[in-house]
Order: C-alpha cells, then structure tokens, then sequence
C-alpha cells in the first residue's frame, strides 16, 4: 500500500499465478505446462534472430505470422489478431467487447482472471454454474448478457462442450459476443474456429503456450469476423503498437510451419494422459473426463490439500483450488512417462503413510 496509488490501484484484487519456484529436481505439474520442448525449427528460428536486427522496432502488425496463422485456419488474414500471450488477447477482448449494459456470463469454475479482469475494466459479471458433474449446459447461458466466455476445455475441470453444443449456445445469443478460450484445444477438441463463417459474433483465442511449448515466449492469438479483429486491432494500437518481438514472431511462425512436431508432441501428451488416468483410477482417484493436458482428480479417502502438500514434500507441485465446490480436487499436468511415474510413485507412498498413521 503506498499513499501514491489511487483508490482505484488500493482496491484491485490482482490475481495470483501459479507457482513458479526454482528448485533442484523440482516436478512442475501445477501450471499445465507441456513437458516436451518447442520444435526444433522454432529455436532455430530464434538463434536466426539473434543479431543487429534486434535495434530494429518488429513490424506492428505481425503480418508474417498473421498470414501464417490464416492459412493453417483457412481463414482470411483480417480475421486473425496476435498478441502478446492469450492473456493480453483476452485482456483486450473484455475491455473491448464486454463493457455493456448487461452482465457478462462465464462459469462459476473457470479461471480465476476472469473475475480480475471485469474487476480492471469495470465489468459486470454474472457466475453461472456448471452442473453436478462439472458439464457445461448450454441452456444456462439462454438470458439476457452482455457477452459470453468460457474455456473449451474447461479448466480446471478438463471437460469438452462438443461443437454442436457450442453451435446451440451461439444460435442463442446473436446479440452478444461469444469467446470461446481453447487454450488446451489442441490435446483432445475441435475448434471452434470452424463456426466462424456461421457466427461473426465468435471469437475464438488460442495460445502457443501450451501445446506448441512456447510458454516463455507469450504468443497468444484470435480468429473471429473481420469486425471483431478491427475492434481489438483499435483497442491494440491504443494501448501497444508493437506487442510482439522478432523472436515472438518467428519461433511462432516456424512452431506452425513444423507439422508433424506438432502432431507428434500432441499424441505423446494423449497418450500419457490415457495412461496417467488409468494409474490414478488404480489409486482410488475419481478422475473428470478431460481433453486437455491435465487431469482434475478427487479421492473418497484422502482430503486435496493434505495430499497436495504431502506431494510438495516430495518434490511434486500439483494445483489445489480452495473454491468451496473442488477444495477436494487437485489438478495435475501431464507430464512425460517419466514424470508421471515419479508421481504415482510419491502417489503410492502418501496413500501408504496415511494409512499406517491411520492404523496406528
């Protein structure tokens, strides 16, 4: 607290990212991060960027990788928007979009930015709830709203809203705009970028942080109308002509262009996450159907919290939510075969431990 903030600045309620500690042979599995590399050719393109161009301002509209990102999506280059991380898309999106006379609707289990953000932007908000099982249900966003978001999949729950249902929710609300956020698209869904021709009150916001393992270089991107795009293109240069660098623009670029790394490192994750599943059911673990690269689990026997610290204690970092609805749920990344060995194993001796202090 400093007496040169402005009450404004005193009564924000910033958010609180995950943790990020730097440990020797510390296992991350708390902020979803992908446990393989960028491709090759991304880090080459990066190194190639290395050098007196650097003093050069990058081109403020990022075309290069605009037209990348249109011709992956079939879509036009006035229909896709970049920025710097998904965060800073979705920061634009709710100042531009969702300042209306109506609240906006998202889910009462989604990211906590969201509140934070409507927070910074004066943003009326209204928490829907998902079902009992965590589901999604479409019917309940069928009111009145001055705009709509939700992440596909959801997180933290890893559930999927399939097209047709996304398609519904979209039929019944022409008048507001709808941004569906697929950070985790890419490990188990289908974009919603294929309605964008059907609905030019979609948008669609992606990021490289996730399944294209750029997380440290804060790509994120959108695809909507070419009216939507105009509107965070005016909201962007009011507030940062150049959001992205040389580097951004061409490990991006090249991260797009590298196909079959891409496919490859996706089906690694799905596969290990099949795996990982079926070892944490084997535990007793209730594991929610997910598309994303995380899993949420809950145990009948063992309370969250003290699990998740029983894990710190062996070196693991895993996701506790303290929201009264999942206090009893961790989410756990995906890590690689490896990793997700080491957990189960730390799994095995936590389990192990309460039930001899129990016996005892």
């Amino acid at each position: 607290m400093s007496n040169y903030w402005s009450d404004f600045v005193a009564g924000l309620q910033p958010y609180s990212p995950g943790e990020q500690p730097q440990l020797h042979n510390l296992l991350k599995l708390n902020t979803n991060e992908n446990p393989y590399g960028p491709s090759p050719r991304a880090l080459e393109a990066v190194q190639a960027q290395l050098n007196d161009d650097l003093r050069l301002y990058p081109a403020p509209g990022s075309e290069h990788l605009k037209e990348t990102i249109a011709g992956y999506f079939k879509r036009d280059i006035s229909e896709v928007f970049v920025g710097n991380g998904s965060d800073e898309v979705l920061a634009h999106t709710f100042n531009g979009f969702f300042k209306q006379r109506l609240p906006i609707l998202f889910p009462d289990i989604s990211y906590s930015f969201y509140p934070v953000f409507c927070q910074l932007y004066g943003i009326d908000f209204t928490q829907v709830p998902l079902a009992d099982d965590f589901s999604l249900r479409t019917q309940d966003y069928q009111r009145a709203n001055g705009g709509i978001i939700f992440p596909n999949p959801n997180a933290p729950t890893g559930r999927l809203l399939p097209l047709d249902d996304i398609a519904q929710l979209l039929n019944s609300n022409r008048d507001s705009v709808v941004v569906i956020d697929e950070a985790y698209i890419d490990f188990g869904g289908d974009s919603a970028a294929s309605l964008i021709d059907d609905y030019d009150n979609l948008l669609v916001v992606h990021t490289l942080s996730k399944a294209r393992s750029l997380a440290g270089l804060r790509i994120g991107y959108a695809l909507g109308s070419a009216a939507l795009i105009e509107g965070l293109d005016r909201i962007k240069n009011s507030f940062n002509s150049y959001p992205l660098s040389h580097l951004q623009v061409a490990a991006a670029v090249a991260s797009f262009d590298d196909v079959d790394y891409f496919q490859t490192t996706c089906a690694r994750v799905v596969s290990a996450r099949t795996a990982l599943t079926e070892s944490l059911e084997a535990l007793g673990f209730n594991v929610l159907p997910s598309a994303a690269n995380f899993v949420f689990v809950s145990h009948a026997l063992h309370a969250a919290a003290q699990l998740s610290a029983q894990l710190r204690e062996h070196g693991v970092l895993v996701r506790h939510f303290k929201q009264p609805r999942i206090s009893n749920f961790l989410r756990i990344t995906v890590g690689s075969d490896e990793q997700n060995a080491r957990l189960i194993a730390c799994l095995i001796a936590c389990l192990d431990a309460a039930l001899s202090e129990s016996a005892d």
